[in-house]
């Protein structure tokens, strides 16, 4: 029997492992439970200007596929960055979108979240030749929404044995990203311990989102280790996006060289497995 390789569609996958040669990244969430389109749009464009990297697009409680729709084809229309679904369920899939975090979340107690929204979803991503980038997710104390809705076994900020364990299974499943999330508007993000033994532990890029409130707490992530940070609530409450999403990454910015001239020091650099057959 002869396999047939379906064309390949991971430019966005492609695109965040090029970037990530070059430091950390920081991807930019909204939330449609929040943000009406022409607002979403706004903020997008917002962030492109400010230099974030790629715009995020989910919530954990909206079931209007028409809302999901508008919201996402506007912001594609305002920002020239990768849009990425971040969804909650199955019903937050979107034509306009450039890919969708196909995600696990590893911790919860709920078969839905386990396997049940993905098998719902996975028809309707290949119908619309949509690209999927398989992710594991994890949720740790406080939690927040997300903790709820999805019924997650919340990983205590002091369990790092239990942290590092997910994220391995994420990998041994063959998942290429590990998110870690404290939850939208956590008090607390998750803490750099943590981060630190998770990214030593794994070989793929580590996400790191909730809690992250100002500069020094997208530095001690990214200096535990983070690959990526992601900055929602922040943006949110934000009278003028542009102004505080430009501080906050023009902050980083020397932290950011430091930490990519420590880790090309140490040779901390990622290659995709699949640039070993050829492809940029």
């Amino acid at each position: 029997m002869r396999f047939r390789r379906s064309p390949r569609i991971e430019w966005v996958e492609d695109y965040i492992y090029r970037h990530l040669r070059h430091g950390p990244l920081h991807f930019t969430l909204i939330d449609p439970d929040n943000q009406s389109p022409r607002e979403a749009a706004d903020l997008a464009q917002a962030a492109m200007d400010a230099g974030s990297h790629a715009i995020l697009i989910g919530g954990s409680t909206l079931d209007d596929p028409r809302k999901m729709d508008r919201l996402v084809k506007m912001v594609k229309k305002r920002s020239g960055l990768p849009v990425i679904l971040f969804p909650g369920g199955s019903t937050q899939v979107s034509t306009h979108a450039d890919a969708v975090l196909f995600m696990q979340l590893l911790n919860s107690t709920d078969p839905r979240f386990l396997v049940g929204e993905q098998v719902r979803g996975a028809p309707v991503i290949d119908k619309l030749r949509m690209e999927p980038i398989p992710m594991g997710y994890i949720v740790v104390a406080p939690g927040g929404t997300v903790g709820k809705v999805g019924k997650a076994r919340l990983i205590e900020p002091n369990d790092i044995d239990a942290a590092v364990a997910h994220a391995l299974a994420a990998q041994m499943f063959g998942m290429r990203f590990v998110y870690l999330e404290a939850g939208s508007g956590a008090e607390t993000p998750v803490p750099p311990r943590m981060i630190r033994a998770v990214k030593r532990a794994v070989r793929v890029p580590v996400i790191v989102g909730g809690g992250i409130r100002d500069v020094e707490a997208a530095h001690d992530a990214i200096r535990a280790g983070a690959d990526v940070i992601v900055t929602g609530t922040l943006v949110e409450g934000a009278v003028d996006v542009h102004k505080t999403l430009s501080d906050l990454l023009f902050s980083l910015g020397e932290k950011l060289k430091r930490q990519v001239r420590r880790r090309l020091d140490i040779g901390d650099d990622y290659v995709h497995e699949d640039t070993l057959g050829g492809r940029a």
